[in-house]
């Protein structure tokens, strides 16, 4: 019987505006700055976690936008989590289970308790899901480049850095014969490509010329939400199909591994609801022999601490998307900022997630804050 348990006090909703070093371009937008928000949860005892909405202003990813995050927290999830004592992170996604799907939203809420309980077990967050490792390999993610050229000394600039892969965004006219450059020159390094679901069956040509490159996968080729066209294309190629957009729970990914749509899956926190969801859909692909890894949604520190977690667990055995903080920003909002060596990034070893919140300058670049206060401990303390 676990007679640990804590009481959220207060919830307070950092708005962010951080501009990104360089631009970042997807086939679904360019992206020059974040706008997100850091969810600061307090308990009873005065202990602070921290958690990351990763959900953009507008909705390109998912449906979700930063005012969906606000609105859903404020109204429905912080209330839920607010409710009763809570004695193990993992029963929220079982209050949770009434709101359906914003699960950026749900993330970004239960990842500050995860933080905080950590921290109240004097475990880091990595020791306290279940992580094995004391440090993770992992790529680097390259936008859409305006030439070859320029592809091609990025490239050239993070293989001297050590980075394990380098993942290439890639869109319809953008794609094999930029890859194809990249693979002469490096024909050792580990590619991945992206398309962020940008093709359809109808482009099966593309694949199939890309599927002469060695690559180590291609990540959602085609719909945000299909699994029965994956299965279709990974049945006629070799290269591995990595699914990210159309994974948002263990139920979907039981039926695109039976379905053979993909022999890879990207494991997003944000996207899957949280960590507890993260887990059961790792602990499934570890049981059925499905390699799996952590993408990226151009987090700042406290987001990418929490995906350097999940990474320790057993079953990520692939570099993922989380770059060092220099990476993406001139100054990080976490001390010490998240740093690559080597291509590889060593787990702090300070309670939860081992980072901490550099204030001053999170207030400089905050916008919006929203306080929420638990009225029943209020009212009860009266």
């Amino acid at each position: 019987m676990n007679d640990f348990q804590l009481q959220i006090k207060k919830v307070t909703l950092h708005k962010l505006f951080m501009k990104l070093k360089s631009p970042f371009e997807t086939s679904f937008g360019l992206f020059k700055d974040r706008e997100f928000f850091v969810i600061e949860v307090e308990d009873e005892t005065g202990e602070i976690g921290f958690g990351e909405s990763v959900a953009f202003a507008l909705p390109l990813y998912n449906e979700e936008t930063n005012k969906t995050v606000k609105h859903v927290l404020e109204d429905f999830l912080i209330p839920l989590a607010m409710d009763k004592p809570i004695h193990h992170p993992d029963e929220l996604s079982e209050r949770f289970k009434t709101i359906k799907r914003n699960y950026m939203a749900k993330s970004a809420i239960e990842g500050a308790i995860w933080d905080l309980y950590a921290k109240r077990r004097q475990q880091t967050l990595a020791e306290t899901i279940g992580g094995v490792k004391k440090e993770i390999e992992v790529g680097i993610s390259i936008g859409i480049q305006d030439s070859i050229e320029e592809l091609l000394k990025i490239v050239d600039g993070y293989v001297k850095q050590g980075y394990k892969r380098m993942k290439i965004k890639i869109k319809p006219g953008r794609d094999y014969e930029l890859i194809r450059k990249v693979r002469e020159k490096f024909p050792n390094i580990s590619i991945m490509v992206d398309a962020n679901s940008a093709y359809t069956l109808d482009d099966f040509s593309i694949f199939a010329k890309l599927d002469t490159l060695d690559l180590m996968m291609i990540e959602q080729p085609l719909a945000h939400d299909d699994i029965i066209d994956h299965a279709k294309l990974q049945a006629k190629i070799n290269t591995p199909i990595c699914l990210d957009e159309s994974i948002h729970s263990l139920e979907d990914a039981k039926k695109a591994i039976e379905l053979g749509s993909c022999k890879i899956i990207n494991i997003k926190v944000g996207r899957v609801g949280g960590i507890t969801e993260a887990k059961k859909i790792h602990d499934y692909c570890q049981k059925h022999g499905i390699d799996v890894w952590c993408g990226g949604m151009l987090e700042s520190g406290i987001g990418r601490a929490h995906n350097v977690a999940i990474s320790t667990l057993a079953q990520f055995t692939l570099p993922g998307d989380t770059a060092g903080s220099s990476r993406y920003w001139e100054e990080d909002i976490v001390d010490p900022e998240i740093e690559v060596r080597n291509g590889v990034i060593s787990v702090q070893d300070s309670p939860g997630i081992g980072h901490k919140l550099k204030r001053s300058l999170l207030e400089s670049l905050r916008t919006e804050m929203f306080v929420i206060q638990n009225k029943k401990m209020r009212e009860a303390k009266r």
